[in-house]
């Protein structure tokens, strides 16, 4: 079952002299519960189209739908409503709240949309992501794979339709990328996640079983392993 549809999908910017096509017609299909890498070069059009698959960014042309819902006829609260809802997101920078502890971070979304946690739940995402002697600890005290940790913690506890992952070891050493990738692709595996990353390194794309190739703005190779 496809979980989300991008048909015809253009993002074009006009610089005041020319046209650049960050975007040039992407057509794609995910299928709930997999494990996807969209990867190319730098300036071939991946981040774009993350942050169009996430309703961070609004297309040129063409639609998205997740859920059969099309992001592209939702108001601007609607679709902050279903980002804190159906999306979570990693990104390379972790974007922890460094006032708030770890546990404080992890379930801040939660908190946003009034929500109150399922405890049992969250429990069971600070063990997996091995954080539970770090849940009283502030940011600032934590590794770069600590916080990356958090991240990823926080992007699970609404129970998300997908997580969409922008370079999620850009900022970490090559060990420590390996174990917050080898984490990513268990959690999505422990909780039947759907999850879409973005990375310009070929041997991390690897490790997912969906690879999507962008360059230009156009896909020019995708294929499951």
């Amino acid at each position: 079952m496809d979980i989300l549809k991008v048909k015809g999908l253009k993002k074009y910017y006009n610089n005041g002299t020319t046209i650049v096509k960050a975007l040039d017609g992407i057509d794609l299909s995910i299928e709930q519960g997999t494990f996807t890498a969209i990867t190319g070069s730098s300036g071939s059009g991946k981040s774009t189209l993350l942050h169009i698959l996430g309703g961070l960014d609004t297309p040129t042309e063409g639609s998205v739908e997740l859920e059969g819902r099309n992001l592209s006829q939702m108001s601007r609260d609607e679709l902050a409503i279903l980002r804190r809802r159906k999306i979570g997101f990693v990104f390379q920078s972790y974007n922890l709240v460094p006032m708030l502890s770890v546990y404080e971070n992890i379930i801040l979304p939660l908190e946003l949309d009034g929500n109150q946690p399922d405890n049992n739940f969250i429990m069971e995402i600070i063990q997996r992501t091995g954080l539970e002697k770090k849940i009283n600890s502030m940011p600032y005290h934590l590794s770069g794979g600590e916080q990356q940790r958090v991240a990823i913690a926080r992007a699970l506890a609404p129970k998300p339709s997908i997580l969409l992952a922008d370079e999620p070891t850009g900022n970490l050493d090559s060990r420590t990328s390996q174990d917050i990738l080898g984490l990513l692709k268990s959690m999505g595996e422990h909780f039947l996640q759907t999850i879409i990353m973005i990375t310009h390194n070929e041997e991390i794309a690897q490790l997912a079983r969906n690879i999507i190739r962008l360059e230009d703005g156009k896909t020019t190779e995708s294929g499951w392993l």
